[in-house]
């Protein structure tokens, strides 16, 4: 007799090849059987709902340590268990950065009280300042799992060389903020008639296509996997493209909000639409929405990036960038499927076995032996998202007031539920 078994629901489970009705039971912690007849100490009813791998989000923003007033890592892990994800992934751009172990092992101990599974991700050079290399063994002996200068991008062609070739021995990708800073220009939106309108300085797509084309010529050099982060322009999908039919180990990752968002319909001067990087053309976001539907982009990541009312509230130009998103990644990605085509086993492996495989973690499946860390979503659930009611410390959402299709109905992270029905559950 299994610890749990989950009964009715319909699995997928992209790496195993499963897409049916399917019980799956779970003890200790491990999925110890899927399909067939089976008996639980406690049972879990999924009628009419899909049960898949925990989700996975590689690219979040958690401010601890150093601005906890945005977010700190026990209200973000409870956002993600919301939002169905199990794994989150921080970039290093805290206060102090997350450049050494101390640190590391600082947000590892926060974490112990996480709702979810917390998995840094270092700097790759001191402060962010893309000068001296982090203590790069250290930090990936200490739990790091990817290193990234996320927010900055490092700027200097010879510093990313050598920390990729210094990474190379660990297997481990080095996570790219595509941003080339005198071609950016101390822009704030995309370039283009919008921004003109608005009298706003714009941000060219070269700005990010010229990094990504550097770097995919500094892996095929080095040999070490490039991600390229929150992927927003066609060209850099087709760099990215081409580079995969080289098969060279490049990856990449888009935010819902690059796939189903324009600067076409930004409301003026917004600062809830600001991101970097930015909102682009129509044109950009379907090239992003297809390379997600067709694989090219691998992964779906919500750069979830929480700020204080005040810091948004400040005029464009000042205002920082980023908006919140685990609470409505799932419903947003789920767009894909209803309105664009997409497979349901092929979204929930851009938000699972993509991100797990980008990484080399053992997460993402659901086979006999796995971590049994279990997403339970109802495709169908209707609700209208308020910021005000749910679990993330910021409001900064372009999605306020908006309906959504589609929700987590229940999140199990090492096969105990922390999640149900719009609650959390204590330990």
């Amino acid at each position: 007799m299994y610890d749990l078994v989950i009964k009715n629901g319909h699995l997928i489970d992209p790496t195993h090849g499963i897409d049916r009705p399917c019980d799956l039971g779970i003890a200790d912690g491990r999925v110890a059987q899927v399909g067939g007849a089976m008996e639980g100490r406690e049972t879990l009813d999924a009628a009419g709902l899909v049960v898949c791998p925990g989700l996975i989000d590689l690219h979040v923003h958690l401010r601890e340590p150093g601005q906890e007033w945005k977010e700190d890592i026990l209200s973000g892990s409870r956002a993600a268990a919301a939002g169905g994800f199990t794994t989150i992934c921080p970039m290093p751009n805290t206060v102090p950065t997350n450049d050494n172990a101390s640190v590391t092992r600082l947000m590892l101990k926060r974490a112990e009280v996480a709702t979810v599974k917390v998995r840094p991700i270092g700097a790759l050079t001191r402060g962010l300042q893309g000068e001296t290399l982090a203590d790069l063994g250290e930090l990936f002996d200490t739990g790091c799992v990817a290193f990234s200068d996320d927010g900055r991008g490092v700027q200097d062609g010879l510093v990313m060389r050598h920390a990729m070739e210094y990474l190379r021995p660990f297997g481990v990708p080095v996570i790219i903020h595509a941003q080339d800073d005198c071609l950016f220009d101390h822009g704030v939106m995309n370039e283009g008639w919008r921004a003109t309108e608005l009298g706003l300085r714009g941000i060219c797509n070269a700005a990010e296509e010229v990094h990504i084309d550097r770097d995919i010529r500094l892996c095929e050099l080095t040999g070490t996997p490039l991600h390229v982060a929150h992927l927003s322009t066609r060209g850099g999908v087709d760099l990215v493209r081409r580079a995969q039919v080289r098969s060279l180990a490049v990856s990449a990752e888009a935010a819902p909000h690059h796939f189903l968002l324009s600067d076409a319909e930004m409301p003026a001067f917004d600062t809830h639409w600001k991101m970097n990087p930015p909102l682009r053309s129509p044109a950009d976001r379907d090239a992003v929405r297809a390379a997600v539907i067709d694989g090219t982009i691998a992964a779906i990541a919500t750069d979830h990036a929480p700020h204080a009312p005040e810091e948004k509230e400040r005029p464009f130009d000042e205002a920082p960038f980023g908006i919140i998103g685990l609470e409505t990644c799932l419903p947003l990605s789920l767009t894909l499927v209803r309105d664009h085509g997409m497979a349901m086993r092929d979204l929930i492996a851009r938000l699972t076995s993509g991100p797990a495989a980008i990484l080399g973690i053992d997460a993402g499946h659901l086979g006999p032996g796995a971590v049994a860390d279990v997403t339970i979503f109802d495709p169908h659930a209707t609700w209208t998202y308020d910021s005000a009611r749910h679990f993330s410390k910021s409001r900064n959402t372009p999605w306020e007031g908006q309906p959504m299709v589609g929700r987590a109905v229940y999140t199990l992270v090492d096969g105990r539920v922390v999640y149900r029905h719009g609650e959390l559950v204590a330990a």
